[in-house]
């Protein structure tokens, strides 16, 4: 496929193949994007794939996105590479199409933002009506009434590092989780290899403490995660063991594991991005035991929601469609599955692009499961250019509907896993950066509510558009506080009425 390209434009790729000869295994398609450029060099960008296609699949959804670089272009091809010689495929529906978005400040991108803006006041906001009698002498003029959101009901979380959490002398890193998140996930305190890096060895108290301080202080947390089945993460002397012994291991991780947080977490990350890594899997000769995984935690404790836990499927297209795929299977298999994790690792200096993010979303939401994101974080050496990447993936992934949840994968540059170009905050005095301050404005004032209507100017009945969450309504009677009249109330997805009598 060849066509004429616009420098510094997204396009979005759709396209339908299908094995006509599959030699009795499953093949891997990739879907790649050749840029030649007018100075005769190349590079090849790797856009979406679909792993283990067979025959019997018939045709197939593969779709992604790719940016157009900013030099001068000689041709771009798109091409398929990946089946094994003398597997035959056709490809039927095929169409490429320019997005708007991305960090220019154009039209397209004003329209993505409208469109982000008003998908929020759709999913996230809800009527607040309020109804006011008043009697005896009081003048409508003094009358203030105060509506503010103590609350969120939207979940924003935090990777939170056990180690720097529970140490008595970093008083600024905890206060910074407890001050501005709702939820938080242990970084590394939970996974095996923490927990258990030598048979017998095992170690739960940093996790347990870590999770006691932060549910005393009011924040839901997530479990990440029960196994990693990538290669490297796997523990030595795990490697060393197979079949029954090896199931009666990890049967015996999971259960307790899950029973000594049991009613301590939401959620649990199950087999870690067991899309670029099956070693489990491989070990025991049975492709379906990742599958054997979720039924073993969903028996330990059928309350916590289980997810899957991918990359490349949100900040990139490369594994979308996979994705997709994994989490229809695990849907149809009725293992416990509740949401898919997808976490959102964006490389250093990408803007992070809306109509991108959102196409990757739409795809993922087909599965009909809640979306997560569990690993966000973005990178730019610039603090002000990192906090508009935090805005626009923030604001892009906010705006879907399928999401019920984000979470940032650290904050703190002395602990970031990608260090000082993903912090919001930096130094031992815990300095809140650009980025930071950026992030903190969304959370708690953009994206919360706190408004106060004068009766004389709203009227004795007025509407309030409020964030799902927590209230107050106080009335204020010529600059005074009247405590007597507060109101509390949450506000959900329905509309919610209150009704105030002043009477002086």
């Amino acid at each position: 496929m060849r066509g004429s390209f616009k420098i510094g434009k997204v396009r979005g790729v759709f396209m339908h193949p299908k094995l006509t000869q599959d030699l009795g295994s499953g093949q891997d398609l990739q879907l790649e994007v050749d840029y030649q450029f007018s100075d005769g060099s190349h590079q090849n960008v790797a856009v979406a794939s679909r792993s283990n296609m067979r025959t019997s699949n018939n045709w197939v959804q593969l779709s992604g996105n790719f940016d157009v670089p900013d030099r001068p272009l000689g041709r771009v091809r798109i091409y398929f590479q990946g089946p094994q010689p003398g597997c035959n495929f056709v490809v039927d529906d095929a169409s490429v199409t320019e997005r708007s978005g991305g960090g220019g400040s154009n039209l397209g991108t004003n329209h993505t933002q409208q469109t982000s803006n008003s998908n929020i006041d759709k999913l996230r906001k809800s009527d607040i009506n309020i109804r006011v009698t008043t009697s005896g002498t009081v003048n409508k003029n003094d009358v203030k009434i105060r509506v503010v959101q103590k609350n969120k009901a939207f979940p924003f979380g935090t990777a939170v590092n056990a180690g720097r959490y529970n140490d008595q002398h970093l008083g600024g890193y905890r206060d910074f989780v407890h001050n501005h998140f709702n939820w938080a996930v242990p970084e590394n305190a939970l996974k095996w290899p923490s927990i258990e890096p030598n048979r017998g060895q095992k170690n739960y108290q940093p996790a347990l403490d870590m999770i006691h301080g932060l549910k005393n202080h009011g924040l839901k947390v997530r479990g990440h995660n029960l196994v990693w089945s990538v290669d490297q993460w796997v523990q030595g002397w795990v490697k060393q063991l197979s079949g029954n012994e090896l199931r009666t291991v990890v049967q015996q991780h999971i259960q307790e594991t899950m029973g000594k947080t049991k009613g301590l977490l939401e959620h649990w990350d199950v087999n870690n991005e067991n899309l670029h890594g099956t070693f489990f899997q491989t070990r025991l000769g049975d492709n379906d035991y990742n599958l054997e995984l979720f039924r073993i935690a969903h028996k330990a404790d059928p309350s916590v929601k289980l997810f899957l836990n991918d990359y490349n499927v949100v900040a990139a297209s490369w594994s979308t469609n996979d994705y997709l795929k994994q989490a229809q299977e695990f849907k149809h298999a009725n293992v416990g599955l509740y949401g898919v994790g997808c976490q959102g690792h964006f490389g250093v200096d990408e803007d992070p692009n809306p109509d991108a993010i959102r196409q990757r979303l739409d795809t993922i939401a087909q599965a009909g499961l809640p979306i997560w994101i569990t690993e966000l974080d973005v990178q730019a050496q610039d603090e002000n250019k990192r906090a508009d990447f935090y805005e626009r993936a923030l604001t892009a992934m906010y705006s879907h509907p399928a999401v019920e949840g984000i979470l940032i994968w650290g904050f703190w540059d002395q602990e970031h896993w990608r260090g000082a170009k993903a912090a919001l905050v930096d130094g031992n005095n815990f300095h809140v950066n650009a980025a930071g301050r950026r992030v903190i404005d969304l959370l708690e004032n953009r994206w919360m509510t706190d408004e106060t209507h004068t009766l004389s100017s709203s009227g004795d009945h007025f509407t309030v558009r409020g964030f799902h969450g927590d209230y107050e309504l106080h009335v204020i009677y010529q600059g005074h506080d009247l405590g007597n009249l507060k109101k509390t109330f949450s506000l959900g997805k329905s509309a919610h009425t209150e009704t105030v009598n002043i009477h002086v």
